[in-house]
Parts: C-alpha cells; structure tokens; sequence
C-alpha cells in the first residue's frame, strides 16, 4: 500500500503570487515585486487593499495560472512511490470550481478525477503526508506537514519547509527509502 501525499494548488502547483503580480500590473499599471509578498497575507501584499478579493472572484484569474517551476515532472515522479492527491479549498470562490479543475486538465492531466480534492476545509484530509503554503491547512493535519515557502508565511517556522520542487523531491527520497 502506497503512502498518500495531499499537494495543495495555490502556491505550491499553480503560481498565485506571480499571478497577483501579473493581474495588479495588467489592471493598475504598477509593477510590484515579490519581496512586497515577504511576511504579509496576500490581501495586504499590494498597494490597493481588498483587490486580490476582486481579483479571485473574477473569471479567469485561476484557469491562467503559471505552473510553479517543476511542479509537474515532481508529480510525476512522486505518484511512483505514492498516492497523490491534489487538495484545494476551493469551495469559496465558487468560480475557481470549474477553472481549477480545467487547469489540472491542462497541465496535470496524468492525475484523475478521482485524486481531485475540492473542499471548504482541510483539516477533512487524512494523508500522510500534506504540502501546502498556507499554516492554518498544515497546523491541524494530523500527518507529516510540509510548508512550501511563499511570502506570505515567511515568518512561520513551526512547519517542515521546503523552498521548491527539487526540495520536495530530496524529503520525498528520504522517505521512500525508509
């Protein structure tokens, strides 16, 4: 029996930050960087407060993510050794639904429907093993916790972190081999 792994879509497959960049620049002319992300929750992170709200219940925001860099050859490579699911708390932006399924056909389309997770809450998921951006998904998950870094939670330290892909794939080897 496999051990199961819940990767999380914002942040760690799709490229939220880089996103938010894009789509504020695209609609206020004003470039921002990654380093306003660093320490603050995204709806603090740019200069406009209550846009990334705007920009999360608008059409399209979520089917054109950028794939973060390795997410899927790292996928790939995990489903060898183990059940992957991807998770996502999507149920409050209703719109997201529809896109973020279409995006994991796009650009994931090796995973099944059946390894799709769309949920309010995570705390619900009973993997092994969790990799998400966000504290609050990883501190009541009663299995091993990987905290995929973004600004956002810079200043958290009380979960495993891993900066990109290629980290995940060195903890995942070491596991694989117990």
């Amino acid at each position: 029996m496999k051990k199961t792994i819940a990767i999380d879509m914002d942040g760690v497959l799709a490229d939220f930050e880089t996103q938010l960049i894009i789509w504020y620049e695209k609609h206020y002319g004003v470039k921002v960087t990654r380093e306003s992300f660093i320490g603050l929750p995204e709806s603090e992170a740019l200069p406009h407060k209550g846009v990334v709200r705007d920009f999360v219940t608008t059409s399209g925001f979520f089917r054109t993510l950028p794939v973060i860099e390795g997410a899927i050859d790292a996928v790939k490579k995990l489903m060898v050794h183990f059940e992957v699911y991807v998770v996502s708390a999507a149920m409050e932006f209703p719109l997201s639904l529809p896109e973020k399924y279409e995006w994991l056909q796009e650009h994931f389309p090796f995973i099944t429907w059946r390894n799709i997770i769309f949920c309010g809450d995570k705390s619900i998921v009973n993997t092994d093993y969790m990799i998400d951006d966000h504290p609050k998904n990883l501190d009541h998950f009663k299995g091993k916790t990987i905290m995929f870094s973004a600004g956002h939670n810079a200043n958290f330290s009380h979960h495993q972190r891993v900066n990109n892909w290629d980290e995940v794939l060195a903890f995942f080897e070491t596991v694989a081999e117990d």
